[in-house]
């Protein structure tokens, strides 16, 4: 079977263009923005248009930053059209036709767009699939654009104040004709709200653990010649738990299971992949989304501790997560058949690893993620996915125990965080995108162990550098997994 190509440039470029519609944060002022000048696409030759519009910019700014900093997800998204509905009660004008109209223009991207087009070009779905996505939308729970609860009233909001300042101007009023008072209010009565709200209700996040790791000390040899971390991404621990994964639930019986491994937050891959192998948060390594505004984690890596101790490092992913581990990323194409990225990759993976040999290989297979955004988590085919997983990693294994390379290796299996209803997102922590499965194969590994004590992902690059015989990354604050690593007699 053809490998997998590498990812182009204009790719890497396009994932991160993409971010800024995918991302809940930007994408609701350039919506906004959007459909504002779209609905007066008639006026765009009449100089008080132009005019009009910054001055009405200027207005809506402080409305903007507030929906930029806060996000609604999960059930806070309910308290969204309450200052909206305040909206209407203190002002006497609404334009219905362009609500209408973005809430139409809103549907058609999400839906048919992204749902259908996007889906279809980029991974081969149907022509048909906006008769299932519309409900994923709807039902959707993440800050993502994605999620018509959380947007739509922030939409309504936004172009409601937008137009009001706009007619103001563009029927010759000034500053001094705009209902400041009223406008203050609406703006401090909605922080207000909206910090009470993110105080007393957003307290699902998960304790970042306060000290650096120090519960072991790395082996100067280290226990192993080789790790394989395998990370399926957004593989839903109870759908998981489902599917029918015969070699996966093999590995995991005959090794050391971490029932309570917590993802990071937020739950964003790129987020997840840097807090995984760095083995801290994204305060201290800078990576908060899969929207990269500056390339390169801000602390050390395992890749960086590998080198410290003439050992290599590297990763096999999809393009976005260059932007985290630069050129310690071999990167592969998403944009081909979800049907077969999976098998491309893993042939990838096996090439990587007879020619370069690196100590350690991480591997990412997406099709299970992106079946769960484009398709949903609670169907069939999520479970078909993950049962195609099963099949590639035993596949896998087996070529490396074939070259000799699976004799003193320690295999991870996990994944970088869940999925929720809906569209699959992932981000905020639903219940079904926080526990992840994580378990660990391999003759320094203790064998039909399950760990019942709540662990983070943060630890795995210290058990890697623990593992590997290299020193902690720098900022790494996750303890070292001992609860899986034979002691003494028992190697």
């Amino acid at each position: 079977m053809e490998k997998a190509k590498q990812a182009s440039s204009f790719e890497k470029i396009a994932a991160w263009c993409w971010n800024l519609l995918n991302e809940g944060k930007p994408f609701t002022p350039i919506f906004a923005a959007g459909s504002f000048l779209l609905f007066h696409l008639g006026l765009f030759e009449d100089v008080r248009f132009w005019q009009s519009f910054a001055s009405s910019l200027l207005v809506v700014i402080p409305l903007l930053i507030i929906y930029y900093l806060y996000d609604f997800p999960l059930f806070l998204r309910n308290y969204l059209w309450i200052p909206f509905i305040a909206y209407l009660l203190m002002f006497d004008t609404v334009n219905l036709g362009l609500l209408l109209f973005a809430a139409g223009l809103y549907f058609f991207f999400t839906v048919f767009f992204w749902g259908t087009f996007y889906y279809h070009l980029r991974i081969g779905t149907s022509w048909t699939n906006f008769t299932r996505f519309w409900k994923l939308v709807l039902k959707n729970s993440d800050s993502t654009s994605g999620n018509a609860q959380e947007q739509l009233p922030k939409l309504m909001l936004v172009l409601s104040v937008w137009s009001y300042a706009f007619s103001v101007f563009y029927n010759g009023g000034t500053f001094a004709d705009i209902a400041a008072g009223q406008l203050i209010i609406l703006y401090a009565g909605l922080f207000i709200y909206t910090f009470i709200l993110h105080h007393y209700l957003f307290d699902w996040k998960p304790k970042p653990i306060e000290t650096y790791t120090d519960n072991a000390e790395v082996p100067e040899e280290g226990m192993n010649d080789k790790v394989v971390v395998i990370v399926i991404d957004g593989m839903r621990k109870e759908r998981f738990e489902e599917a029918d994964t015969p070699y996966l639930d093999y590995l995991r019986k005959n090794g050391t299971e971490y029932a309570k491994m917590e993802t990071v937050y937020p739950a964003r891959t790129v987020v997840c992949f840097s807090s995984m192998f760095t083995g801290t948060y994204p305060f201290e390594h800078g990576i908060k989304s899969n929207m990269v505004w500056r390339f390169g984690v801000r602390t050390e890596s395992i890749f960086d501790s590998l080198r410290k101790v003439g050992k290599k490092g590297k990763m096999l992913a999809v393009a976005h997560l260059v932007d985290a581990f630069g050129k310690d990323v071999e990167t592969f194409t998403a944009v081909m058949k979800n049907d077969v990225v999976d098998y491309k990759i893993m042939e990838k993976a096996k090439q990587i690893m007879d020619e370069q040999d690196p100590e350690l290989f991480i591997v990412q297979l997406i099709s299970t993620d992106q079946t769960g955004h484009s398709r949903g988590v609670l169907y069939d085919e999520y479970l078909q996915k993950i049962k195609e997983a099963d099949h590639l990693v035993k596949d896998f294994i087996g070529h490396l125990e074939k070259s000799g390379k699976a004799e003193n290796t320690t295999f991870i299996i996990c994944a970088d965080h869940g999925q929720a209803d809906g569209i699959g997102g992932h981000g905020h922590l639903d219940e079904g995108e926080r526990i992840v499965p994580f378990f660990m194969y391999g003759p320094s590994i203790a064998k039909g162990k399950v760990v019942e004590e709540k662990h983070s992902l943060v630890s795995i690059a210290p058990t890697l550098s623990y593992l590997l015989g290299a020193p902690f990354p720098s900022h790494s604050r996750g303890p070292v997994l001992m609860d899986a690593v034979k002691k003494g007699s028992d190697q």
